[in-house]
Parts: C-alpha cells; structure tokens; sequence
C-alpha cells in the first residue's frame, strides 16, 4: 500500500489530544511539584526528555526546536539537581494515567486496550533515524495499564512525526523560530498565543521576519508569499512521508479503526475544555 500523507496527517490529529494530557491536564503537572521541580517549564523540559537520561540545555534545545534556548537553559540541567530522570518518568506515567482515568468517559475502558494493541503496532513500525526523542520514548518499557499504554503510544508517535517535522524544516534551511514564524503566518496558530509560550523576544521575532522576507517567504505584512506558502506545504507534505511507516504497518484499515477509537477520546477532552483549540501544539480537534 502506498502511505496516504492525509492519512497519516488524520492519524496524528486523531491521538495527539491523548498524548497532550500530558501538558494541559493538572496532574502531571502536580507530580513534577511534589518532585520538588520548582516551575512549570522546568517540569515540561524535564518530563519531555526524561527517557534519554539527565541531559543538558544544549542537547534538549536541540530536539526541543520551536524553543529559545535561554528558555531551556533556564530549566536544564537544573532540573536534575531536584529530582532523576528515573523519577520524572515513573511519576509522569502515574500522572497521566491519572488524568486519562479521571477525564474520559467510564465508555472509554472498553475502547482503552484496542486503542493500546493498534498505537503499539503502529509504534514497533516506527523507524528512528535521527529521531532522537522518538527513540528515547520507544525505549521506556511497556506498562501494564491500558490508558498507560495508550498514552505511552501516542508519545512515541507524536514524537515521531516531530522528529519527522524538525528533520524536514531544517533541510529546509528553516531554524527554530523562522518555522514558527512560517507556521503564524498560515493563519493556524496566533503569534499572541504562541510566543509566550516559545520564549521568543520581540527583537528575535523581527530578525527572523527580516531573514524569512529576504528569503521571499514572508511579504511585508509577515504573510506567506506564494513561494512561503509552497514551502510551507512541502515541509507539511514531507512530514506526513516521514511519518508513514506506521500507516504502512497498520493499512488503511487498520489506521482508520486507530482513528475510529481514538477520535471521539480526543474530542472528549477537547469539548471539555481539557485541551484548548487553538493550541501551541498545534494540534486542532480531530
């Protein structure tokens, strides 16, 4: 079968909402506290890197790409003089597992176990050549609870396709900032919503859109020129072929059954308010 990038497209909107618990639920954010993790961010950097041991800023910021790196530096390594990776990674799965539970409906534990054997299918599909984070996530050993397991999955493939997407950008000669600045400009996603939570200065914005109109992707307005917008697609278009070994494991049949159980999950905790839309992830409700 040859890999539909709709279709893989389809399927991240489909799963990320139940790996995003992760960020927007209180839980996991209340286990990095009791860790003794002293900020939000510090437990955000901590937590999304914590299969891949104590790593510093340099190393996080390199994967973590849409960030300012003073923003990781401020978390990383400090983080490991409070707590272990160990620690970070035992208690977040607790967390979400938490979240999942309390969160979706008492309908969703028959829907939980099917979810989890096709996401895990899905993931041993997954290839993970300079994809880092993906690798790290695939490495965490299987839990035994369903909604675990199900949020486990969503991880290693929404880090996956994110890795995917980095790997994509950078050929592109895209840095960090400039792929956000080219995302805003799409309309998708606000430039209000997102900067704040990238850390990015003013001074830093008005330099990339300096660099991206020089390069004829951005007009002076900051919207995307026709050759912006051809860019954008092809970065979006490549990311969806990176990211379609699992869609090529599964089937359309089987990507599709993926969709048709984690799609009403997803929508749950977007119609609960649980995860906004529009979001900094990105991600819009399936």
């Amino acid at each position: 079968m040859e890999p539909s990038p709709t279709l893989a497209r389809r399927f991240w909107e489909a799963v990320e909402p139940l790996h995003a618990v992760a960020y927007f639920a209180p839980e996991p954010a209340e286990a990095a506290r009791m860790l003794g993790l002293p900020s939000w961010w510090m437990g955000y950097f901590a937590g999304r890197v914590a299969p891949l041991g104590p790593l510093d800023a340099p190393a996080t910021t390199s994967m973590c790409y849409g960030f300012e790196p003073g923003m990781v530096e401020r978390a990383l390594p400090d983080a490991w003089a409070y707590t272990t990776p160990e620690a970070v990674l035992s208690t977040r799965l607790d967390a979400v597992r938490a979240s999942l539970t309390r969160l979706l409906p008492p309908t969703a534990t028959a829907t939980m176990e099917p979810l989890a054997d096709l996401l895990e299918r899905a993931v041993r599909a997954c290839r993970f050549d300079g994809r880092p984070l993906a690798a790290g996530w695939a490495n965490v050993r299987r839990p035994a609870h369903a909604a675990e397991r199900v949020w486990l999955a969503a991880t290693v493939l929404r880090e996956h396709r994110g890795d995917g997407h980095v790997i994509a950008a950078v050929h592109e000669g895209l840095r960090g900032l400039d792929a956000t600045l080219t995302h805003v400009a799409t309309g998708a996603i606000s430039r209000e919503l997102i900067q704040p939570h990238r850390g990015w200065t003013d001074e830093q914005w008005e330099d990339s859109r300096r660099r991206l109109t020089a390069r004829g992707l951005l007009d002076r307005t900051g919207r995307l020129t026709r050759t912006g917008g051809e860019l954008r697609r092809h970065i979006e278009d490549t990311t969806d072929r990176l990211a379609a070994d699992p869609v090529s494991a599964l089937g359309e049949t089987g990507i599709e059954e993926a969709i048709r159980l984690a799609t009403p999950l997803s929508r749950h905790l977007i119609d609960t308010g649980v995860i906004p839309v529009p979001n900094p992830i990105g991600a819009p409700r399936p």
